[in-house]
């Protein structure tokens, strides 16, 4: 199956040129790659239900028998409405169509059909609404559901599968060891590849999915654990006092105990003495983990090594750099700020200072891994927001020290049986608890016809000196009902607050314009930030106390839960308010989850529960496991016996240069391009 990779779609019997250019849009390229591009669903037609069995619930099959043919009837509306009566043989039902006369009028008169679809009980009994019609000699069965595009279909991409999987070899070669098939009960390779896209039943789909999701998560993790046992690089920085004590002293407010348990679990790796600190420190918004980074960097500063700080803009390199010279004002250590907008002059000192060691913590942007910026005894390196730099990034910071400790750290919670794989080559340092002071986010969700009344209610905080966000799904107007942020000003505020302190921010703006709204917004000098998601990961604006999230359905748990953290940053009571005309059940769920909770670690857990870990990855994560199945929550036991699998054979000498490991290393290879000897640049550390 490996060199069906290597071979064009359209040499496939029935791809022409414009349905290679459609496959292309979903990502096929190749015959390979059709044959793993897995069904998003299916309709089983395996099973046929009486009217009794099947009422109330979704998706089920009748055989019934027409009755009376097609009646017309005309709504108030005026759309064209079709009734066929018919029976099941012991119950009788309307079967009933809107605008749809070709498939109402097909249905003839004492002739037998198989419908699926919604069966419903209403005062006139039985009812289906809109189903979908097979004649009675239809070959019942399980059927799959591929994603599409403009110009092809869902079968027709069936059909292209059903050649492609002619062309596999007679029996596909296993990918998984023999020994990890027999121990955890696995159907073979070949059996899952050919059940996921054709299944004869619902107990063979089950057993191809699991099969399958093992496997996706058992390559990933064998990957993630080499790449974690080769990268414990021997440190030549020696920092043999935790002076993490003397440093509290200077604190002008005490530490929580996740936050001390966190700088003990760092100061121990760093004080080992042999092999360099590779962690994460994985704390909700407001944890506190700006503190504990300045007390890990005090006791590698004092021990004579260099600290540089990464962080994704200037505006929040301009935050840590004033934070850290007020925590170290007391101290003889010298702090540093470099970014890119720095004028030539004070970027050429700055960069020998820190060549001659006179900076003892710098902290800046990607300005930090120019060439030209030249340490003279790197000894840690932390990342701030590390999912918004590319390995090569963190990389050449890391690079321009010999095995400095590293220190990456995310405000994005995730369940820890995902952190273990999507951060399985760091060590993970937890702060799960909030800071000291803070007062919980009162969360509201309200319909659009109460806006008016959340707008006053910010009016008011606005009037006691405080500040606050609206934050709108688009930028320019559209034709979904989204309220765009240009449009929210001019028609919704400009009246009610006027023009000179509003300030409007979005993706599409110069970098330079949204770091000079942003800080004047910080400054005090706005009173009304109206923004898109851009402030998700933002400056810390104490005075902010209120967020207005316009078509809250549009956004899932964790991103709400990350844009309500922009407030609630102080002492001062801060609200959240989700405004959203949804109907949808999942919408409702995200919002009693968050307007309940404001448990950064629960909501990624009901996250998790919506989603699925493969959406969950999909849309959070980069670099993370392509499982290409939909996955559900109950999935996630599939995962921990792919991990205890990985950790078996690690633990067993796995040589991934011997034949028998052939297929294992080739998958390696697709999914991280790693060769077994040198790390994948695409890797997520």
């Amino acid at each position: 199956m490996a060199s069906l990779f290597k071979v064009d779609i359209k040499k496939l019997k029935g791809v022409g040129p414009k349905s290679a250019e459609c496959l292309a849009v979903l990502g096929v390229k190749s015959i390979g790659d059709l044959i793993g591009f897995y069904p998003r669903d299916y309709e089983d037609w395996s099973v046929l239900d009486s009217l009794e069995v099947a009422c109330g619930n979704r998706g089920r099959c009748i055989k019934i028998k027409i009755l009376k043919e097609a009646v017309e009837h005309k709504t108030r509306s005026g759309k064209v409405l079709y009734n066929v009566k018919a029976t099941d043989g012991e119950q009788f039902l309307n079967v009933v169509f809107f605008n749809n006369y070709f498939t109402a009028k097909s249905m003839k008169l004492g002739c037998d059909y198989i419908i699926r679809g919604d069966v419903k009980m209403d005062d006139f009994g039985y009812k289906v609404v809109a189903p979908k019609v097979r004649n009675a000699d239809f070959s019942c069965g399980i059927y799959p559901i591929y994603r599409q595009t403009s110009g092809i279909t869902s079968n027709k991409i069936g059909c292209f599968v059903k050649n492609a999987l002619s062309m596999l070899p007679e029996r596909v070669p296993e990918v998984l060891p023999e020994s990890v098939i027999f121990e955890h009960g696995l159907c073979s390779y070949d059996f899952a590849v050919k059940n996921i896209h054709f299944p004869k039943n619902r107990s063979d789909l089950k057993k191809a999915r699991e099969r399958l999701i093992f496997d996706e998560f058992f390559i990933y993790q064998l990957g993630v654990g080499l790449v974690k046992s080769r990268s414990r690089a021997r440190t030549d920085v020696k920092v043999k006092m935790d002076c993490s004590e003397e440093f509290l002293k200077f604190l002008p407010f005490e530490l929580s105990s996740a936050q001390m348990r966190a700088i003990r679990e760092c100061m121990e790796d760093i004080t080992n003495g042999e092999y360099a600190m590779n962690r994460l420190l994985q704390g909700d918004v407001g944890s506190g983990k700006t503190a504990v980074a300045a007390a890990i960097s005090y006791s590698v500063a004092k021990s004579g090594y260099q600290v540089a700080i990464m962080v994704p803009t200037e505006i929040l390199a301009d935050q840590h750099y004033k934070t850290f010279c007020e925590f170290f004002k007391n101290t003889d250590l010298n702090i540093g700020l470099i970014c890119g907008s720095m004028r030539s002059k004070a970027k050429k000192n700055l960069r020998q200072e820190i060549e001659c060691g006179i900076i003892d913590i710098v902290i800046g942007t990607h300005a930090l891994i120019s060439e030209n910026i030249i340490f003279n005894n790197l000894g840690l390196v932390v990342t701030d927001e590390q999912h918004r730099f590319g390995v090569g990034q963190r990389s050449a910071l890391v690079n321009k020290g010999l095995a400095p400790h590293t220190l990456v750290m995310s405000a994005t919670p995730i369940p820890r049986t995902l952190a273990l794989i999507v951060y399985g080559d760091l060590d993970i340092s937890v702060l799960d608890e909030p800071l000291p002071g803070r007062q919980k986010i009162d969360t509201f969700k309200i319909g659009s016809n109460k806006r008016h009344r959340a707008l006053k209610f910010l009016k008011n905080i606005i009037s006691e000196g405080g500040q606050g966000y609206i934050v709108c799904a688009g930028i320019e107007e559209n034709e979904n009902d989204i309220i765009d942020v240009n449009t929210y000003y001019e028609k919704v505020l400009k009246d009610l607050f006027g023009e000179d302190r509003v300030g409007i921010l979005h993706g599409k703006m110069r970098a330079d314009e949204k770091e000079f709204i942003m800080n004047n917004f910080a400054l005090g000098n706005l009173d009304i930030l109206v923004s898109t998601t851009v402030i998700e990961v933002g400056v810390d604006v104490p005075n902010a106390r209120m967020i207005i999230i316009e078509n809250a359905e549009r956004f899932g748990i964790s991103q709400i839960h990350q844009l309500r953290g922009r407030v609630g940053r102080s002492s001062q009571k801060s609200y959240c308010v989700l405004i959203s005309d949804s109907e949808s059940k999942n919408a409702n769920r995200r919002f009693s989850a968050i307007v309940d909770s404001g448990d950064g670690f629960y909501l990624s857990e009901e996250d998790l529960k919506l989603r699925g870990p493969g959406d969950f990855f999909g849309t959070n994560q980069h670099g993370v496991p392509n499982i290409g199945i939909s996955t559900r929550y109950e999935d996630i036991y599939l995962i921990k016996k792919a991990q205890a699998a990985v950790n078996k054979l690690l633990i067993d000498c796995f040589d991934l240069d011997l034949p028998k490991f052939a297929f294992i290393k080739r998958r390696l290879n697709q999914t991280f391009d790693f060769d077994g000897t040198n790390l994948n640049k695409n890797i997520v550390f």
